[in-house]
């Protein structure tokens, strides 16, 4: 799916026109479907989180409507916003003169029944015998507003989900949908909150306590801690993943795959020292508009069958921007979302044109490991012949060997100065020049002017020998490319990218490697709010929490709109089989006034298993 059209909707529109859809959807087989009763209006907008009170229904439902249409429905939803929690807690307090933290049956009868859109006995009844969950006949209204917006939200994240699910319901064919909306996708409780809810923000003004009943809020505890009191929580639903749901959305490679036109890069995700992620980016041209299937793979290079990489299980991804004159111009195009395998996929058409290649890894599966399980010591580098000759191990020379298959970018089999350039600044920080790749021409093993695989292992073995055996260097280099004392590879994931068009052949470049961090976090955070609703934090008017749903993936975005820096705590711990890529399941995110900030990534630890996110942020005070 591309990003890229001729007149493009703000993020915030796109969200809530995917919210529209799929509480419509929710309600009808099709978004041509036309409302055609007060009762099917209430009903769709309650699927939308509203909760229309009488007054409401009869201001778009009057008598002289005989039916509404899904842009009609759009129309109504920008004008009624949802029921706040803050508003709601308002509307209980405000019955609460005592300030007790509960209001009892006869005080919730009373206000039901006498003021606003007044209810029957009976329906208070009902209503009650559902709400009052501990059955003390006393209605804990802070508890109550927690579960009636919770309940609204896994609501709509449920019918978000199935439309997400459904490919033809995605593909705006609405007419001729075989879709089957459930029996009932709002409990009976949360039917009986909307009806609460619509008729207490419809109470008349009611006058404050006075000293003497705010001295007696002092006298009976909360219902609540004090401690969930101090702070605003934003409580994301828990999301539930399945082996399964991942497979039925499945990316077919196309049938004439082997007669396209094929170009592919090679690279390697790199380790910092602080913990950040590096690699290549590259710079992809297309002659003309056509079909393109695009995949990036972790790079097997072990030489022993037997032995699987560890490196295999780390996650991949590919970013697609177009090539503006500047990053200004510069779009999010698409991105690798499907996965078969190891291997993660996008197909589409691009147009003509050039564009910026972004690969990308979560660091969920590349972290720092612990140095307490290596063996103290290192496994050796250096030996002598029988003819007491200094020569290379053979352990050694099967990494060397790996190295120069990830530092070949084109795959040729053989080294350009460019391609052996990005290997010096790696390990060493300095270029080689014409003049010195010369020297290499004459000393070792070359082939068109390109350094081959034996050109390579002999170079290093120059270097070792120079050194008379003193393998410190090469420890340098080897550590550089991500390897540890026992020559495992466990600080880099090399990969491979490979790009078919159909009809004509697309040529690749690599760039710099430090020539877009921040170009990558852009399309990493378009990529996030352009596919995920924004969900401002509990109590806050402008910091936004946005989750991004995957096939294998969830990643969050924390939006600070205010002018000053704000501090949020993160939660995981109630979250099951999850890798988290911070490495923690609690940890606080500083997020600069102004400013959008991926907050963390998520990937299951077994993939064959369901895996539940579930993740609580916290606003902590100012310091």
């Amino acid at each position: 799916m591309s990003f890229q059209k001729p007149v493009r909707p703000s993020d915030e529109d796109e969200s809530f026109y995917v919210h529209c859809r799929a509480a419509y959807l929710a309600a009808f087989k099709s978004s041509l479907t036309n409302i055609s009763s007060k009762q099917q209006l209430c009903r769709v907008l309650q699927q939308a989180g509203r909760n229309p009170s009488c007054a409401t229904l009869n201001k778009y439902w009057t008598p002289t409507t005989s039916k509404l249409n899904f842009d009609d429905f759009c129309v109504i939803l920008k004008c009624e916003k949802k029921t706040e929690e803050t508003e709601l807690l308002r509307a209980f307090r405000k019955m609460d003169v005592s300030g007790y933290g509960y209001i009892s049956h006869c005080e919730l009868e009373k206000a039901l029944t006498t003021k606003g859109e007044k209810m029957t006995a009976e329906e208070v009844n009902a209503i009650f015998s559902i709400l009052d969950i501990n059955k003390d006949g006393k209605l804990d209204y802070s508890e109550f507003c927690r579960l009636f917006v919770s309940t609204v939200e896994q609501c709509e994240s449920a019918i978000l989900e199935r439309l997400e699910a459904n490919a033809k319901l995605k593909r705006q064919n609405f007419g001729s949908q075989s879709y089957s909306p459930p029996k009932s996708s709002v409990s009976s409780a949360a039917a009986a909150a909307s009806q609460t809810a619509a008729t207490l923000i419809q109470l008349p003004e009611t006058p404050c306590p006075d000293s003497d009943s705010t001295l007696k809020k002092d006298s009976r505890s909360s219902s609540r801690p004090s401690s969930a009191r101090s702070r605003r929580s934003s409580l994301s639903n828990p999301i539930l993943m399945t082996p399964s749901s991942a497979k039925a959305i499945k990316i077919q490679e196309p049938s004439s795959l082997q007669e396209w036109y094929h170009s592919c890069v090679k690279g390697c995700f790199f380790l910092e020292d602080d913990g950040s992620i590096s690699c290549l980016q590259y710079q992809l041209h297309i002659p003309q508009t056509t079909n393109v299937y695009l995949t990036i793979q972790p790079l097997s290079l072990s030489h022993r069958p037997d032995k699987t990489s560890s490196w295999m299980t780390v996650d991949t991804a590919l970013f697609v921007i177009s090539a503006g004159e500047t990053k200004e111009d510069s779009a999010l195009v698409c991105f690798t979302e499907s996965k078969d395998k190891e291997k993660y996929i996008w197909k589409g058409e691009l147009n003509a044109g050039t564009y910026y290649l972004l690969p990308f890894t979560t660091g969920c599966r590349l972290r720092k490991k612990s140095k307490k399980n290596i063996s103290s010591t290192p496994v050796a580098l250096v030996d002598k012949t029988d003819t007491g000759e200094l020569d290379l191990t053979r352990e050694l020379r099967e990494v060397l060997s790996d190295i120069f298959e990830v530092i070949d970018i084109d795959g040729n089999g053989l080294l350009s100065l460019e391609e052996y350039n990005f290997f010096e600044l790696r390990t060493s920080g300095e270029k080689c020049d014409k003049d010195a790749w010369s020297v290499c021409r004459e000393n070792f093993d070359m082939r068109k002017n390109q350094l081959t695989r034996q050109g390579f292992i002999e170079l290093n073995l120059m270097e070792a020998t120079e050194k008379d055996g003193d393998p410190a260097d090469l420890w340098v280099t080897l550590e550089a490319m991500g390897y540890n004392r026992m020559l495992e590879l466990e600080e880099a994931c090399p990969f491979q990218v490979d790009v078919h068009c159909e009809g004509t052949h697309p040529s690749i470049q690599p760039l710099s490697m430090n020539s877009g961090p921040k170009r990558l976090n852009q399309a990493l955070q378009k990529s996030i709010t352009a596919r995920a609703g924004a969900k401002a934090l509990r109590g806050q008017d402008n910091i936004f929490i946005y989750t991004y749903r995957g096939e294998h993936r969830i990643s969050t975005l924390i939006a600070n709109k205010t002018n000053q820096k704000v501090t949020v705590h993160v939660n995981n711990e109630q979250s099951r089989n999850c890798c988290i890529s911070r490495g923690l399941s609690m940890f606080a995110v500083e997020v600069p006034p102004r400013t959008k900030m991926v907050c963390q990534h998520v990937l299951a630890i077994d993939e064959k298993q369901d895996w539940i996110y579930s993740c609580v942020e916290t606003l902590l005070p100012c310091t």
